[in-house]
């Protein structure tokens, strides 16, 4: 049970004295009826809230599946580059009843594909967490095409770990095994090869769902393999590959757990992830 102005508050409807205002002004009603009191304890999973009419959908979290384009980072704030918080339609920047909206997980700036943001702190620690070993699924494209020899070389390596080097202030670390698949299928292709541009205005349909307005298709990068790796230590897909003498030019997030990005959602896009899609996520 909330207070029904906290509620409203953390739904987008202004301070609780915006909301107190709405209550003396006959605005709200309550499973049909006018309510006044703002302390009104309610049952989000039960009641019926309607403001103006207008019948408000009720949740603790919110879970958005975004296709993170380049050049945005993954902070609340940057004051260089525009983050993924800014490509959000305006009813997404408040709090929410489970808290504020955060990224589960972080893509560097020229990283592009899936990322999740949400509410829920508990999902995303457990997540996150070393000891889930949670599998995150990249499409890359390497600097140097391989033969067949190498490839097989590189397959070896991944499965078995190996040593990764230092990185600036980053310590060394032993990889754990990977998957890596040099044959990628036209179905994993095409969730790789989602298009549009980026426009800095984005149109949306709905409070959850955003899709950038219409633009030139980008180029379908090479890819030249998928790698699932089970940790998530600092640019460690690209560090994995420069400890075998590549160099990764192309980079995109495709899944996470049983998670895939949806091959319909456009580069800067995003949508609220469905109760199915939760329940993958939580699968890990």
């Amino acid at each position: 049970m909330e207070r029904i102005d906290k509620i409203l508050s953390h739904h987008g409807f202004g301070s609780r004295k915006d909301v107190k205002k709405l209550l003396r002004d006959e605005r709200i009603t309550v499973n049909g009826k006018f309510v006044y009191d703002s302390g009104l304890q309610i049952d989000i999973s039960a009641d019926e809230v309607c403001v103006d009419g207008e019948k408000i959908r009720l949740q603790h979290d919110v879970y958005i599946m975004m296709n993170k384009c380049a050049d945005v980072v993954c902070a609340n704030k940057d004051g260089e580059h525009r983050t993924v918080f800014d490509l959000l339609d305006d009813s997404l920047r408040h709090k929410f009843l489970g808290g504020d909206l955060h990224c589960m997980g972080r893509l560097d700036i020229d990283t592009e594909g899936l990322l999740i943001l949400t509410t829920d702190g508990k999902l995303t620690h457990r997540l996150l967490s070393p000891k889930t070993h949670a599998p995150k699924t990249y499409a890359v494209g390497l600097r140097d095409s391989l033969t067949e020899e190498e490839k097989q070389k590189y397959t070896e390596k991944f499965t078995k770990g190996f040593y990764i080097a230092p990185e600036g202030n980053e310590a060394g670390f032993e990889a754990q095994p990977a998957e890596i698949q040099f044959a990628v299928r036209s179905e994993q292709l095409s969730i790789i090869n989602s298009t549009g541009e980026v426009s800095p205005s984005l149109q949306s349909p709905s409070a959850f769902s955003a899709t950038p307005s219409a633009g030139t298709p980008r180029n379908a990068p090479n890819i030249d393999c998928l790698l699932t790796i089970y940790e998530g230590k600092f640019h460690q897909v690209k560090r994995m590959f420069a400890q075998l003498g590549n160099e990764v030019v192309y980079l995109k997030r495709v899944k996470m757990g049983e998670l895939e990005l949806d091959p319909a959602l456009p580069l800067g896009g995003y949508r609220e992830l469905t109760d199915e899609e939760i329940e993958k996520l939580s699968e890990k």
